[in-house]
């Protein structure tokens, strides 16, 4: 693709005007060689790498013509999401675990010229024939030193074994590896380009301490929760069963909170970022998985429950806030003898009160549609149906999110169980489809 028509693309379909100084030095890269990108997360990375990935793929030719491959689940849906409105004329496809193998081996049917995919998962398509990865000519590593770290390099040794083509090879992390896995294409031009200074968000941040008067932080927390503006708010803490306790409490306390590990099907993740995203239940309680890889808007405040394991783990989570040039508050919160690590750091001390003039609330409830893109069913058509229908002005309708078999979209709390009943003998596009209200729990 041309960089004229990439960038008319980003503009028209992402509804990004202007590039950052990051976006705009990848965008003017040479697509040959291996480059590693270093900046932090929030920073625009995706479309960073997007826009070279795109200039490297010449013209359609029934070919796989480029491969993404990504940690996590949630960051291919995130990559695929924004590669796929702005490469116009090429096919672009997702593969990960949770999602269904014959959907996607059905995807299959015409070749794509884009994959974006978990490691585990091209792997498994590869083992099966149902891939040809020999065309590749790009590849995309990223979050590559994440991959390492969960354990893919089996996975991704297998796979770039298959890559015998590539010409243009990127990286990208938030932090430095000390060395590239030696599986890795290889090549006499390598570039490194490095924004973990220039971009980082640190100056848009406020690090706060709180300090606990017991062990126990619970109260100390909902105390904070209760003293914080009306926001949406990330609680990270170290393990599963911790999220699931804090969780519990949180509900308990009458805050909206969801929460969010890997022990988790995949749709009730995905579920609990939505929720979380919507309003429905705008405090999440996190493992670090949610530190990355998540389309997370305008969350305004990240929580240390528990101290970070690791200097990435502080600078993953602090990245989920001041993004793009927003604004964002961190808050630590510690128990008295608590060991801090160096890499620690805050600007002040505060002692929440547990009371605000205008706290963190939840007006916002979530239906669940049974019927997605699958039974061809568009945002439109469920805004239509819920106006016919449901009698709802076109300004209740909030975020609609549309997967293959379902939709979410959000409405005001105090007409959920209305248009639960109101909807439930009528059809969307002729079709039947159930209707429920989403915990958000």
């Amino acid at each position: 693709m041309k960089e004229k028509e990439i960038l008319a693309n980003i503009a028209s379909r992402l509804a990004i005007g202007e590039l950052n100084d990051m976006q705009r030095r990848m965008a003017g890269l040479q697509t040959k060689g291996t480059v590693t990108l270093i900046a932090p997360t929030g920073s625009g990375k995706t479309l960073a790498f997007a826009i070279p990935l795109l200039k490297s793929l010449g013209n359609p030719d029934g070919k796989v013509r480029a491969v993404v491959i990504a940690p996590s689940r949630e960051l291919v849906v995130q990559i695929y999401e924004v590669i796929r409105p702005i490469a116009t004329g090429f096919k672009t496809v997702a593969f990960y675990g949770g999602h269904s193998m014959q959907e996607e081996i059905n995807s299959l049917a015409v070749t794509p010229d884009i994959i974006v995919a978990t490691p585990g998962r091209l792997l498994d398509h590869v083992k099966r024939g149902n891939l040809d990865l020999s065309t590749t000519r790009t590849l995309v590593l990223d979050e590559y030193d994440k991959a390492l770290e969960l354990g893919f390099a089996d996975e991704m040794k297998r796979v770039c074994h298959k890559l015998t083509s590539v010409s243009f090879v990127i990286h990208t992390s938030a932090t430095v590896l000390a060395e590239l896995p030696d599986y890795l294409p290889k090549s006499t031009r390598t570039e490194l380009i490095d924004f973990s200074c220039s971009t980082s968000p640190r100056k848009q941040m406020q690090i706060v301490h709180i300090p606990s008067p017991s062990r126990d932080k619970l109260d100390t927390l909902i105390d904070l929760l209760r003293s914080l503006p009306d926001g949406r708010v990330i609680v990270f803490a170290n393990h599963r069963e911790s999220v699931e306790r804090i969780h519990a409490a949180l509900r308990k306390a009458g805050l909206p909170a969801g929460l969010y590990h890997g022990g988790l099907e995949q749709n009730e993740r995905e579920n609990a970022v939505e929720l979380l995203n919507n309003g429905t239940t705008p405090i999440l309680v996190s493992t670090d998985l949610g530190s990355r890889g998540l389309d997370i808007a305008e969350l305004s405040a990240v929580v240390h429950y528990h101290l970070p394991p690791s200097p990435e783990a502080w600078t993953h989570r602090n990245g989920r806030t001041a993004r793009q040039d927003a604004n964002g508050e961190i808050y630590v919160i510690t128990a008295e003898g608590e060991n801090i690590p160096e890499y620690v750091e805050w600007d002040r001390d505060y002692v929440p009160q547990g009371k605000t003039d205008h706290p963190i609330v939840s007006s916002t409830a979530t239906l669940y549609f049974n019927v997605g893109k699958k039974e061809k069913i568009s945002r439109g058509d469920i805004v239509g149906f819920l106006i016919a229908k449901g009698g709802l002005e076109a300004s209740q309708i909030g975020r609609i999110a549309l997967r293959d078999h379902a939709a979410l979209v959000a409405v005001p709390r105090s007409e959920a169980g209305r248009l639960v009943k109101a909807l439930a003998p009528e059809r969307i596009k002729n079709t039947r489809a159930k209707i429920s209200v989403l915990k958000g729990e």
